[in-house]
């Protein structure tokens, strides 16, 4: 598949990972523009049999995202409309990446706030350079509250008293800081992300998509199935990943090689490459 006709986002397909750089000069703010180009990725991704991850980045060295356009938010209407009965566009697009059966990356090296913050919350992991990356929720400073999504996520992965502080004190978080909370997965040297995370998203993409579409689809149903349920949902999935054609050759592949064995077992990560 041919992503074309894309003028804010590059987009480079490798082994399996969709390598996509947001290039929004002059601080890559998260216009209507962008927020277009990112839904149009997710429709032609999500069909994309070739891609397996998702790994977004920056082309600007000092901004993620900035945040969203302040402008576009400023034109709003001074009476309040009517309660939504459906979700607005950036919900949609931040939803298509949550739910599609694909992994998605952030590799976040520089400001990264409001809009921006919670395009990566949607996403299936984070990863945040040292010294570098920034997250934020600044809305309270103008005024607003935010409307991408971080009151629902932020509590969600950091507890309610650490997302009340982020959402209602403005304040920028460090790599380590937003590591040390459950914002990102982890903080990492600014010469170490890069690898750190291609050799992640290449892991992955490795697995079969079936496997990978249901161990995804397992893991959210803890975030919206109570625990009984979900367990029910958990032994449905897996049910289905052990009639797989790839399982069944990848397990008799295990045993072969020397899978349940002590020489082998003391060493598993080496059999990844027989296997694959």
């Amino acid at each position: 598949m041919r992503y074309k006709g894309f003028k804010l986002l590059k987009i480079r397909i490798d082994r399996g990972v969709a390598f996509v750089t947001i290039d929004n000069p002059p601080i890559n703010v998260l216009t209507m523009d962008l927020v277009a180009e990112l839904s149009r990725l997710a429709t032609k991704v999500k069909k994309d049999d070739d891609v397996r991850v998702i790994v977004f980045d920056s082309a600007n060295p000092d901004f993620f995202i900035a945040h969203f356009d302040v402008n576009f938010l400023a034109q709003a209407p001074d009476e309040v409309p009517p309660k939504p009965t459906q979700p607005h566009v950036l919900h949609q697009v931040n939803e298509a990446f949550r739910t599609m059966p694909k992994v998605s990356i952030a590799k976040i090296e520089g400001i990264n706030r409001g809009g921006g913050s919670e395009f990566v919350l949607a996403l299936d992991m984070r990863f945040g350079a040292i010294g570098k990356a920034v997250l934020a929720q600044p809305e309270i400073m103008i005024g607003i509250i935010p409307g991408g999504g971080s009151t629902q996520r932020l509590p969600r992965l950091l507890g309610r008293s650490r997302a009340l502080e982020v959402v209602l004190s403005g304040l920028d978080l460090s790599a380590e800081l937003a590591e040390k909370y459950g914002y990102i997965n982890r903080a990492l040297p600014p010469d170490k992300i890069t690898s750190v995370v291609n050799a992640l998203a290449y892991r992955i993409a490795s697995f079969p998509a079936e496997t990978i579409a249901l161990a995804k689809k397992a893991v959210l149903a803890a975030e919206e199935l109570p625990l009984k349920e979900g367990l029910l949902e958990e032994e449905h999935l897996f049910n289905q990943s052990l009639a797989l054609p790839a399982a069944k050759e990848r397990m008799k592949m295990f045993l072969e090689f020397g899978g349940q064995t002590r020489e082998t077992e003391l060493n598993l990560s080496n059999l990844l490459d027989k296997i694959s």
